[in-house]
């Protein structure tokens, strides 16, 4: 009995170690053993108070036993005094005496009786008999003495109490009944400590078990309350308030108790997973969002975009943006389809180079995106391996795009890995795709734009301007007045239809570009070359003196002149042009500028052809022949 708190309290620290015992399976067996123990520690207490009970008779008895042997001895003493001082003196009151204590000896003759019913011991009615027989004698000789005193002589009678026989009976009885009460004493002693120690061992008993039950309450208030319930729980609501509010990097220790802490462990797990998949998701679709957003933005801006540096401008400030983790250049192909030239380039991409032929991409050849470098899958391209620089890992994954328009390559997207990071997965890639080709569709309208632009404003033989860009030339001169001298050449071919006449209209547009390839090197950033129409030219000409006007008329007159010119196998002779000049110093007279300098064109026709003429010297001419006539 006394190993049983360290049986259940190794039997409770293994309960609550062990995964697959639940809590309400130990809670019921705490139950059932707390019952038990309480039943168990109840009857220790009833049979503790019987101990009890049996030894508080047995004391009840010893003391009423103790008290009868006494009035024995002292009444069997009274009686004998009165009896001896009734025979001395003759006196009533002591015969009253005696026969009163006569009275009393019979009820105690008569506890006597029950005494033996009470259970005496079979030594004990032997002595009481003893006592009883000895009682009776006395008595006997002191009511015979007492009965005889009249009649008798004192000294017979004073003799017969006082005699050896009297003093024998009496010393006999007072003899048995001190043996009696030994006896008594001796049994009842027994029974007081054999209850008494009863009554200590059930009382041990029951304290072991009340002990017990306290340990196995404290057991299951620490094991199971404490350690196993409110401990988890105390540490789980930090954890839920934390989730609740969409703390998820919160930690969540795995328990593997198979219980109910368990269980709440493993919702709270599975929470936790759901909220930061969850998260993980939100987080993509706003990334996602975002790049959507951002991409949309990069299309917008493209189409808005009047040149390809605008261009190129755009998408190097929004592809680092959509896609930080990769740098990239922007390639754009030559109108011969033979070369790719960088416009842009955004994060220091370290595979890079300005320019490179179309060949030396696969994704061009191949018309599709080329993955190189990565993890050596594939071929690299060798543009990349001319564009690395000195310490360039070759491991550094690069994705070739292709920019195509209709059907046609128009330029080249390189994005390539930066330090630290990975190449953008294959949803990622969709969106390289989309930008590439919303790029491709930017730069194609960029280049049809310029095309017409050109078609529009530029004379398609010569690639000079043609006369609506000078008609808005002279307009925006007029308009702005700004006070600077404005010059203007009219040129004119001669005997221009004697080359289409001989040698064929081909032979004419060769002359008319050859002379309008003179005049663009000779005027160079001087002024602004146009076709005029037909043969005919027109350069404006801005800030320049008449001196240097006139010298550069000659200067692109001679240049012409002296230059022989073939076509086709065919000498075709020397070209000469006529050049009419003039000059206009005041936002009024420009509107006059292209009439007075043909004017001076034809007038250096008629004066034989090849010769520049200023619209003021035709003047003054004019005004010295008025004066003449």
């Amino acid at each position: 009995m006394r190993q049983t708190p360290f049986i259940l309290n190794d039997l409770f620290n293994s309960k609550a170690q062990c995964p697959a015992m639940r809590i309400s399976e130990i809670t019921n067996w705490a139950y059932a053993v707390t019952v038990v123990l309480t039943a168990l520690s109840g009857g220790a207490f009833i049979l503790s108070s019987q101990s009890a009970s049996v030894e508080r008779l047995a004391i009840e008895e010893r003391q009423t036993l103790g008290d009868l042997g006494e009035q024995l001895a002292l009444g069997a003493e009274e009686r004998s005094d009165a009896a001896r001082l009734y025979v001395m003196t003759g006196e009533a009151r002591y015969l009253d005496v005696f026969r009163g204590d006569e009275s009393e000896e019979n009820r105690l003759d008569g506890e006597i009786v029950d005494i033996r019913r009470f259970g005496a011991t079979a030594a004990e009615l032997s002595v009481l008999t003893d006592v009883e027989a000895a009682a009776q004698a006395l008595d006997k000789l002191e009511k015979d003495t007492i009965a005889a005193y009249p009649q008798s002589e004192k000294s017979a009678v004073q003799e017969a109490l006082f005699g050896a026989d009297h003093e024998r009976l009496q010393t006999g009885l007072l003899a048995n009944i001190d043996r009696f009460r030994e006896l008594v004493s001796v049994r009842t002693d027994g029974a007081v400590a054999d209850a008494q120690a009863k009554s200590d061992w059930w009382g041990l008993i029951a304290k072991t078990m009340l002990a017990i039950t306290a340990v196995v309450f404290l057991s299951v208030l620490y094991f199971i309350l404490r350690r196993r319930v409110a401990l988890p729980l105390v540490h789980m609501t930090g954890i839920v308030s934390r989730l609740a509010r969409q703390d998820y990097a919160v930690e969540v220790p795995l328990d593997v108790r198979r219980d109910e802490i368990g269980d709440m462990n493993q919702a709270i797990h599975v929470f936790r997973e759901n909220g930061l998949e969850r998260e993980r998701l939100d987080a993509e679709r706003r990334a996602d969002q975002r790049t959507k957003d951002l991409i949309l933005q990069m299309m917008h801006r493209l189409q808005a975009c009047h040149a390809e540096a605008e261009l190129a401008e755009v998408v190097s400030c929004f592809s680092p943006q959509i896609f930080p983790e990769l740098a990239g250049n922007l390639y754009v192909l030559n109108d011969s389809r033979t070369q790719l030239t960088k416009v842009g380039a955004w994060l220091e991409p370290r595979h890079a180079t300005d320019a490179f032929p179309s060949s030396a991409c696969w994704g061009l050849r191949r018309g599709r995106p080329h993955l190189s470098y990565h993890r050596a899958e594939d071929i690299a391209c060798p543009h990349l391996v001319q564009g690395a620089g000195e310490g360039v890992a070759e491991e550094i994954a690069c994705l070739c795009v292709p920019l195509t328009a209709q059907g046609d390559t128009i330029g080249l997207l390189c994005f390539e890995e930066r330090e630290g990071h990975a190449m953008a997965p294959e949803n990622s890639r969709l969106y390289l795709e989309l930008i590439a080709e919303n790029i491709g569709l930017a730069v194609a309208n960029l280049q049809l734009r310029d095309r017409l632009m050109k078609l529009a404003v530029r004379d398609a033989l010569t690639g000079l301007l043609n006369r609506r860009c000078l008609d808005e030339a002279l307009t925006k001169f007029a308009r702005e007045g700004s006070g600077l001298p404005v010059s203007c050449l009219m040129i004119d071919i001669d005997r221009f239809k004697h080359f289409n006449d001989e040698f064929g209209h081909d032979a004419g547009d060769k002359v008319m570009q050859y002379v309008a390839q003179i005049i663009l090197d000779t005027v160079g950033s001087a002024g602004t070359c146009y076709r005029f129409g037909g043969e005919e030219f027109t350069v404006l000409l801005r800030s320049m003196s008449d001196k240097d006007v006139f010298e550069l008329a000659e200067r692109l007159r001679e240049r012409i002149a002296t230059t022989p010119l073939s076509h086709g196998g065919r000498i075709l002779g020397l070209v000469s042009v006529s050049i009419g000049v003039a000059e206009a110093v005041s936002a009024g007279a420009i509107s006059t500028l292209v009439t007075r300098a043909d004017a001076a064109l034809y007038e250096a026709k008629s004066r034989g052809r090849n010769q520049t003429v200023t619209a003021r010297a035709m003047v003054l001419a004019h005004d010295a022949e008025r004066v003449v006539s």
